[in-house]
């Protein structure tokens, strides 16, 4: 039976190693495989054998001389490099319900990059604010997973960010076609975001759009005279909710909305996630849709 794990239960275990681990056991449990890669004919070498490899790929051979599972990989998936970009600027700390934006992103940069690696695939990480602060290049070993983990464990949300310098910037230290994961709340100037994530597609990257938002950002049940203040910069706002929720409701739902629409038009794989939705069901969603568009 499916987990559906709380975003708060995952928060309070002790690891990010262990999250990482809850997040995808819970996932995965649907799944049959995750649709990150296809094949190739070109064997290129063999990895062990993991939870929800098809079996057909097993090598019965190396079976019967080791007594250990092992499938073969071949050339096209170990050159699959993905890159996870984290967005850690202010307004990714924000939480109204004890958890952030930020925590929930770092879940899912986890989850994936285990996930990924167990497929025998090289993962790298970014994390930016207004800067990149830190540049974890791809790699495909187990022993990698640690230095992402740890990274994502430490990592703080900071001031405020140009996402769309940031993602032009960080194309150019691309040297070959990569898979891009990004996660952000995407706020920032709409058009100027969406023209440089559509120019990794132009680059023939494939890019992967996580959209993180709180519910509170969503639906703004709030009530009386509230005091609003930005995270990335010193601008405040003291107003009842009541009284703007309305038009507030239309500019969000718009705001969503074109990034939904721009990016399916660009070819661009876009996903909206809510922190208050749990884990393994939002992630088991979007890889199920995902296996049905590469099917």
């Amino acid at each position: 039976m499916k987990s559906y794990l709380d975003p708060l239960t995952i928060a309070k275990i002790s690891t990010m190693s262990l999250k990482a681990k809850y997040v995808v056991e819970g996932f995965i449990s649907g799944l049959h495989t995750s649709k990150f890669k296809g094949h190739s004919l070109e064997f290129a070498q063999h990895r062990e054998y993991s939870s929800g490899d098809e079996l057909k790929h097993l090598d019965w051979k190396v079976f019967g001389k080791s007594d250990r599972y092992f499938v073969k990989q071949y050339e096209e998936e170990t050159n699959l490099k993905a890159y996870i970009l984290l967005d850690a600027s202010g307004s990714m700390g924000y939480k109204s319900d004890g958890i952030s934006k930020l925590e929930y992103g770092s879940y899912i940069a986890a989850a994936l990059s285990y996930l990924m690696i167990k497929q025998g695939d090289a993962v790298g990480l970014a994390v930016y604010d207004t800067e990149i602060k830190k540049n974890i290049p791809p790699r495909a070993s187990l022993s990698h997973l640690s230095i992402i983990f740890d990274e994502l464990s430490k990592t703080s949300a900071g001031g405020e960010t140009d996402i769309s310098k940031i993602l032009y910037d960080f194309s150019k230290k691309l040297k070959k076609r990569t898979l891009i994961i990004l996660i952000s709340d995407l706020f920032d100037e709409q058009e100027k975001l969406i023209r440089a994530v559509r120019n990794y597609r132009f680059a023939k990257n494939e890019i992967i759009v996580f959209h993180i938002m709180d519910k509170i950002e969503e639906n703004l049940e709030m009530s009386g005279n509230v005091f609003f203040k930005c995270l990335e910069n010193e601008n405040f706002l003291i107003t009842e909710p009541e009284i703007i929720k309305k038009e507030y409701l239309k500019i969000i739902s718009e705001f969503i909305d074109k990034y939904k629409s721009e990016f399916r038009k660009a070819d661009i794989d876009y996903s909206h996630f809510n922190t208050s939705s749990p884990l393994d069901l939002s992630l088991t969603n979007y890889l199920s849709k995902r296996e049905k568009l590469q099917t």
